[in-house]
């Protein structure tokens, strides 16, 4: 049970402004005119571990060395297995910017710390924490299909990979993708959840998805606690998909200023959720920051420089940038593989450096470089 000590009253207090700049900071101003480099992406490596896993969904980099983690590496999930079964990954790899691949955590299922209905499904939602936490979000199935799809829970792993503890409840369920703000002692988790009432519908969209915002404490060796639970986003439209098995509002990135921009991939817009690490209410979905143009079904989001909004496309094999006032200043192919080119490619990103932009090819299970 959440023990409701309002630790959103803790953040509102004085210095929090200046935490949450210092958390969310962006990078280095970029080439005038420029978002992210234009230039052809770099294929680092490749996604799949020993065990087959394909499908490579989030992207975290590594914030500082602990434990088997490396500051400036990047961790990848896989949401499939060795058969290509949706929702049945279990493993996450770390990358090096040269190239070089390990496998950080290859996760069973069946020997978990407590409860995660439904099994192991790792998805988009993958954060690390300065204190060397990992956490990652599951939207398990058995064979593959939404039918079975389960409501999940995130999963929180120590500096080695171990799982130590399981989130469940709390109105997880189903989460499709996640950010963070770490202020070290204390963290949120800003998780979307794509399965509320989506199987029963059997394919027609309903309009549950939620945003939750979920407070931690952290201290020294003993897992992360959750102190607070609360819905900030609701009504985002949901569906299954036979192909991408579901589809709901996914990325999620909290600029320096609090407000939390959406993915919303099935309105095909990026909606903005304001004040969100201090809100006690739901938003709703949102105000819509830009629909349609080049948005083609927004997947994967982050924030870049100067607060702009980077999209990869669920419909097409092209980044978007836009900026916080709605405006959609540069796209940029980044797969253009199949028919029509990159669709269903591309999924979880992570602006690194200046212009440089680590995202995965779900085409080809890789892990690339826009730079």
């Amino acid at each position: 049970m959440v023990r409701r000590t309002r630790y959103t009253s803790f953040l509102a207090a004085a210095g929090f402004a200046a935490a949450l700049a210092a958390a969310t900071a962006a990078p280095p101003a970029f080439a005038a005119g420029a978002v992210v480099d234009s230039g052809p992406p770099t294929t680092l490596a490749s996604t799949v571990p020993a065990n087959g896993d394909v499908n490579p969904y989030g992207v975290a980099v590594v914030p500082e060395s602990a434990g088997a983690l490396h500051a400036g590496n990047v961790l990848v999930s896989n949401f499939n297995d060795s058969a290509n079964l949706q929702g049945t990954g279990t493993t996450i790899m770390q990358v090096s910017p040269g190239g070089s691949v390990s496998t950080f955590a290859q996760i069973d299922a069946m020997h978990l710390p407590g409860d995660c209905p439904g099994g192991v499904g790792l998805t988009t939602a993958l954060v690390a924490l300065r204190s060397g936490w990992v956490i990652v979000g599951s939207l398990p199935t058995s064979d593959g299909t939404a039918a079975t799809a389960k409501a999940g829970c995130l999963l929180v792993l120590d500096d080695h990979g171990t799982v130590r503890e399981t989130i469940a409840g709390h109105g997880i369920n189903g989460p499709w993708d996640m950010t963070a703000l770490d202020l070290g002692s204390v963290a949120q988790l800003f998780v979307t959840n794509v399965l509320n009432g989506t199987v029963n519908a059997g394919g027609a969209t309903v309009d549950h998805g939620t945003v939750l915002r979920l407070t931690l404490t952290i201290s020294g060796d003993d897992a992360p606690r959750v102190v607070d639970r609360d819905v900030i986003g609701s009504g985002f439209g949901e569906h299954s998909d036979p192909a991408a098995l579901v589809v709901g509002p996914t990325g999620v990135g909290l600029a320096q200023n609090g407000t939390l921009y959406v993915a919303d991939t099935v309105g095909n817009r990026i909606a903005a959720i304001p004040n969100a690490p201090w809100r006690s209410d739901s938003a709703g979905t949102g105000t819509t920051v830009t629909s349609g143009g080049w948005l083609n079904s927004p997947l994967g989001l982050a924030i870049g420089h100067d607060d702009s909004i980077l999209t990869v496309n669920a419909g097409d094999g092209n980044l978007v940038a836009t900026t916080p006032a709605g405006m959609q200043v540069q796209k940029v192919q980044l797969d253009s593989s199949g028919s029509p080119a990159g669709a269903g490619a591309l999924f979880g990103l992570a602006p690194v450096g200046s212009d440089n932009v680590y995202f995965v090819d779900d085409a080809t299970n890789t892990l690339a470089l826009l730079h």
